[in-house]
């Protein structure tokens, strides 16, 4: 067997750099030893610049295949409640994000990479040998390039000797659906002492709730019990179901959540995208833009054959949300600069709404802080 490039990975990351090289000519096979359509848990949110770079990879996801929300509702139930609402920003970027379930979107990627022509293995172990070799279903299989897409704990990334780097933060989180109507047409981020819980509608008669939390044995019943609004909004329903309301459509599923920096996202004739690349905490909800993001540069970069290109453009694609990152955990850590912030956020709302322009890369985040960013300062620090 031989084709130009191995993908080790077949989820939404490594489907999207199929597709892009596809689209650039390459033969290229994907092998993951799951079968479609592949599950993990996160908060099933497509924000307007995701569905953008979709759109680039010929895949198109409407309201239809889910449900459509237009901005970000940031919902405190800490000592002060308080509820601060941003619309997305008119321009390029923005619009109306989609609440999708992970496994419909898979499936749709899926097509596409038949459609394209992708050499797909599901079902089929790789093995990595110290020789250098690579074994598909014990098959040895010959290529050019080699891509890791395998997730947060790739084994691509520990053979290809690029596991140096940092993991700057480690939280987990857990995911559950609700039948019951979407309430509002925003993705609701309800703040707790214990974590956030993102509401994601993903459909008419149903919502998506994912919980981000410190403690790995708090589950989302119990991070539900200190948000009354939320649970009530739920129907104050119980996440097994033992209590009248909304009921769950499915059990509770949970998947570690880091950020982690790498020095380097590519060597010799390997590179790594998605999670395996370095990742974000899902409290930004960027997780699949940049994966996508990172697919289409790598497929760009591969036709010239050039992975230093991709090894010196690649951070640039994780510093904003990495930025974005870091000032939403310390509202995690600090309750009162949590109050602070959301209390801001409210009484500013056209700041808000900046600062998702900024997220989407409607504006720059230098000419953001450079305007609103001393205000801003003082206003946390002093109120």
């Amino acid at each position: 067997m031989k084709t130009d490039v191995l993908i080790v990975g077949g989820g939404p990351a490594g489907l999207a750099t199929a597709i892009a090289l596809r689209r650039r000519g390459a033969s290229v096979m994907v092998a993951d030893a799951r079968k479609p359509p592949i599950d993990k848990a996160c908060g099933e949110g497509l924000m307007p610049d995701s569905l953008r770079d979709l759109g680039t990879l010929g895949i198109e996801v409407t309201s239809t295949d889910g449900a459509s929300f237009r901005g970000i509702r940031f919902v405190n139930h800490g000592k002060e409640s308080a509820v601060a609402t941003a619309l997305f920003p008119p321009g390029e970027n923005a619009g109306a994000g989609i609440g999708v379930r992970r496994q419909t979107l898979h499936a749709r990627m899926v097509t596409r990479a038949e459609e394209a022509g992708v050499d797909l293995r599901w079902l089929t172990p790789v093995r990595l040998e110290s020789s250098g070799k690579v074994k598909l279903a014990g098959n040895a299989v010959g290529y050019e390039w080699l891509v890791g897409a395998d997730g947060q704990g790739s084994q691509v990334r520990r053979w290809a000797g690029l596991e140096q780097g940092t993991i700057l933060s480690r939280r987990y989180g857990f995911r559950q659906h609700f039948r019951v109507a979407p309430w509002s047409s925003f993705v609701e981020v309800h703040w707790g002492v214990r974590g956030q819980a993102y509401v994601t509608p993903t459909g008419p008669d149903e919502v998506c709730v994912a919980a981000i939390v410190r403690d790995p044995h708090c589950k989302l019943q119990t991070l539900l019990a200190e948000m009354p609004r939320l649970r009530e909004r739920l129907g104050g329903s119980s996440t097994n179901g033992s209590s009248p309301g909304s009921s769950p459509l499915d059990l509770e599923r949970g998947a570690l959540t880091t950020t982690r920096r790498l020095h380097r996202v590519a060597r010799g004739r390997v590179a790594l995208v998605g999670d395996a690349s370095g990742s974000v905490d899902a409290i930004t909800g960027e997780g699949m833009g940049i994966a996508f993001r990172e697919g289409l540069l790598l497929a760009e970069c591969l036709e010239r054959g050039d992975l230093a290109r991709y090894n010196r453009l690649h951070p640039a694609i994780l510093r904003l949300p990495r930025t974005m990152t870091r000032a939403m955990l310390w509202m995690d850590r600090s309750a009162m600069l949590r109050d602070r912030a959301i209390r801001l956020l409210v009484s500013q709302p056209t700041l808000f709404e900046r600062m998702l322009g900024v997220h989407l890369g409607e504006e720059s985040i230098c000419k953001f802080l450079a305007a609103d960013g001393l205000p801003m300062a003082w206003k946390l620090t002093m109120q």
